[in-house]
């Protein structure tokens, strides 16, 4: 399995197709790169797709410390260097756009484009609800708190749907393969300072989508980023919660794709101009 070390950790990682252009998918707290599998599969018919797992979860090394959202920028900074895929089109959902704003606005070169999907860059409002279940897991473990996570998680369109209770089922299997380590990288989330004055120095195009079903970053967050983002828009998902990656693929495969063939039409287009 491919790892590198990357500011101290060994971080799991993962190469799908190829292509002129790179797409980077950053996950979500308590998931891993199977968080973007049904994006990868369309992408990486065009695109290089690649996905990591951030430390302390998934595949990466759990480490002693380094979980703060700096820190984890740094990760994906150093990945992106030592990968060589910079400018890539970095895809970020809740923590990963975390990591997204804090790149494209300390390390523009890194980037072409963000899309940050059910994030915020304000620090966590439901800090003491989190810290109870995150005390939880520490004493019982993940199991303990997977009903209460997965209402959290996914929208109340995907948990009532009778049709897909088998995918629910894989995912509470996904969620309870944490183990009470997986206490360092929640932490690291509750305690996360926010970004907001920083996302007037971001330059590149940005895609922003949030489910109109999401409890964890609910849509005003996200209207919020678009406010202070330049070259900004906003898409609404309809029925999906904090994981719409899962909950409604087709639609944020849809809007990913108009997204980055725009951007790649403009380059083309001013390349003819000059």
């Amino acid at each position: 399995m491919p790892y590198l070390t990357l500011n101290k950790a060994q971080i799991y990682y993962e190469i799908h197709g190829d292509g002129p252009e790179t797409i980077l998918f950053s996950h979500g707290l308590l998931w891993s790169t199977k968080l973007f599998h049904k994006q990868i599969a369309l992408f990486k018919n065009h695109f290089k797709c690649v996905v990591y797992d951030h430390r302390g979860q998934g595949k990466s090394e759990v480490t002693k410390g380094g979980y703060d959202m700096d820190n984890l920028a740094t990760d994906a900074e150093e990945l992106i260097r030592k990968l060589e895929l910079a400018p890539c089109h970095f895809v970020g959902l809740s923590m990963g756009g975390f990591i997204a704003m804090r790149l494209a606005a300390r390390k523009p070169d890194l980037v072409k484009s963000i899309s940050l999907i059910e994030t915020t860059a304000d620090p966590e409002p439901n800090a003491f609800k989190y810290t109870l279940l995150n005390t939880i897991v520490k004493i019982f473990g993940v199991k303990a708190v997977t009903q209460k996570v997965m209402s959290i998680m996914f929208g109340k369109k995907f948990l009532t749907d009778p049709q897909r209770k088998d995918e629910r089922k894989e995912w509470e299997k996904e969620l309870e393969k944490n183990k009470k380590t997986i206490v360092k990288a929640v932490t690291g989330v509750i305690k996360r300072k926010g970004v907001f004055e920083e996302l007037k120095d971001i330059e590149c195009p940005a895609l922003i989508m949030v489910g109109d079903l999401d409890v964890a970053t609910v849509p005003a967050k996200s209207h919020r980023i678009k406010s202070q983002i330049k070259h900004s828009e906003l898409v609404i998902l309809k029925g999906a919660g904090h994981s719409s990656s899962i909950e409604e693929p087709n639609q944020v495969n849809r809007a990913l794709k108009g997204f980055i063939l725009g951007i790649l039409q403009e380059e083309y287009s001013n390349k003819e101009l000059e």
